[in-house]
């Protein structure tokens, strides 16, 4: 489905799923790359951070506490950093020949999740200052690709953290700083509203105050907005 650009392939469209913990960016991502390459394009996915390589290291470290306690214990630019060192050593050493071939890249999660999770730290007038920062390091600096388009699953925080203590069957132990901490979580979802009004972000409705739209609907709006510009 490849077009061509003179004598140049195009790169492959990168599409962004990013959303709160437990909002279910994953499962999205498997569908909509199922859904593109039933209707005949090339898709894979990609799921950051990877945390089975070894340059996510600073990013385990971070997560699970060993740097702090809080979320705050770093700032929000080392914090930004690990993230992105790992991105770029996943870009180089991994996917860097299917951007150059593919047709679409899905990310569950990507720079953006640095925006959701990081600027919560940030005071709110200084938030286009970060991004501005963020981008300029990660797309132009270290030359990750930027994504063509970014999906926000919003779902209601109270709908997440049931999720989330769903997932780990009540266990807290499992829990990383984030998923720990409600109170936080609630600023991410702030930023992340304001990254939708801001950056051109698309917001995808998951959830009511108390019942999460079916996998099946959510999957259905993703694939038409993914594709309707074709």
């Amino acid at each position: 489905m490849k077009e061509k650009r003179g004598e140049k392939v195009a790169y492959a469209k990168l599409i962004v799923i990013d959303g709160l913990d437990g909002s279910g960016k994953a499962t999205q991502s498997k569908i909509l790359c199922e859904k593109l390459n039933e209707a005949g394009y090339q898709a894979r996915t990609l799921s950051f951070p990877d945390y089975e390589s070894d340059t996510s290291a600073l990013v385990r470290m971070y997560l699970s506490g060993q740097l702090g306690d809080n979320p705050a214990d770093v700032n929000a630019y080392a914090a930004s950093s690990f993230y992105a060192v790992d991105r770029i050593a996943s870009f180089l050493n991994g996917w860097k020949k299917d951007y150059e071939s593919l047709d679409y890249i899905i990310c569950d999660r990507y720079t953006t999740s640095n925006i959701i999770h990081q600027m919560a730290k940030i005071d709110e007038g200084e938030r286009q200052a970060f991004c501005d920062w963020l981008f300029d390091y990660e797309y132009s600096r270290l030359g990750v690709p930027a994504p063509e388009r970014v999906l926000f699953l919003d779902v209601h925080p109270a709908v997440s953290q049931r999720l989330i203590f769903s997932r780990y069957q009540g266990d807290e132990s499992k829990k990383d700083i984030h998923e720990k901490n409600f109170r936080y979580l609630l600023s991410c979802r702030e930023s992340a509203v304001w990254a939708c009004e801001h950056l051109g972000w698309t917001t995808v409705r998951c959830s009511d105050e108390e019942n999460m739209r079916t996998i099946e609907d959510i999957a259905d709006e993703i694939f038409s907005l993914v594709t309707k510009e074709i």
